[in-house]
């Protein structure tokens, strides 16, 4: 299964993540985010950062959102990048995961915000997809 596929939109970015469980999709939906951004690590040797994230919401929805917005956060405020992203607990209404990136390099497009523009979660017979909007 693919992680995400960029989709055309007019004036922002837009991608369609996917994930095997809401984990997954998680993830990959973050994964997407710094991937569009071509958020490249600082060379190798440079120290590897975990970081506890917990995020709250009143939907899956919301949730993604507040997920995405706080990854957003921590790469501003402390000039990291992300690659792995382990999703530790999910709930409707809760999220805890640990991300693993390292100081932030070069990036060629920064993205300022996740929205809730046509956001939607859906399951599907192949697992779960998203279709997200980020404002550049």
């Amino acid at each position: 299964m693919k992680r995400f596929e960029e989709i055309p939109h007019t004036a922002d970015w837009s991608f369609r993540a996917f994930g095997r469980d809401l984990r997954e999709l998680f993830a990959n939906a973050a994964f997407a985010m710094f991937a569009l951004e071509g958020a490249i690590p600082t060379p190798e040797g440079a120290a590897g950062i975990s970081r506890r994230i917990v995020v709250e919401g009143i939907d899956y929805e919301s949730l993604l959102v507040n997920w995405l917005s706080e990854l957003l956060y921590w790469q501003e405020q402390e000039r990291e990048t992300y690659q792995r992203f382990q999703i530790e607990e999910i709930s409707p209404t809760a999220l805890q995961a640990i991300v693993f990136g390292t100081p932030r390099g070069k990036i060629e497009k920064i993205i300022k915000a996740a929205t809730y523009h046509n956001l939607k979660i859906e399951q599907t017979p192949e697992g779960w997809q998203v279709v997200v909007v980020v404002d550049v």
